[in-house]
């Protein structure tokens, strides 16, 4: 579904399994091809492979301000918060 979205993001469509094959394109969304969605899918993977680790960095850097007694930023402090 990412890798649709970040050919198309104002797609519409359903999916059937995570099955790039079994798609319905719905409200008029011009299809994409099966090759295209293919292609977008290690890029999306790192995209979230990137977000995941950057969360666990930004959580290990709260942690070792708060052991050194300084100031977190605001994202920092949402990751104990939150």
């Amino acid at each position: 579904e990412k890798a649709i979205k970040k050919i198309n993001p104002n797609a519409e469509f359903s999916i059937e399994a995570d099955d790039v094959n079994q798609i319905t394109w719905l409200n008029g969304t011009t299809p994409i091809s099966v090759a295209d969605i293919e292609a977008q899918i290690p890029t999306v993977k790192q995209e979230i492979a990137n977000e995941l680790q950057a969360k666990i960095d930004l959580k290990a850097s709260a942690k070792a301000k708060l052991i050194a007694g300084e100031p977190l930023t605001e994202d920092e402090a949402d990751t104990i918060v939150l």
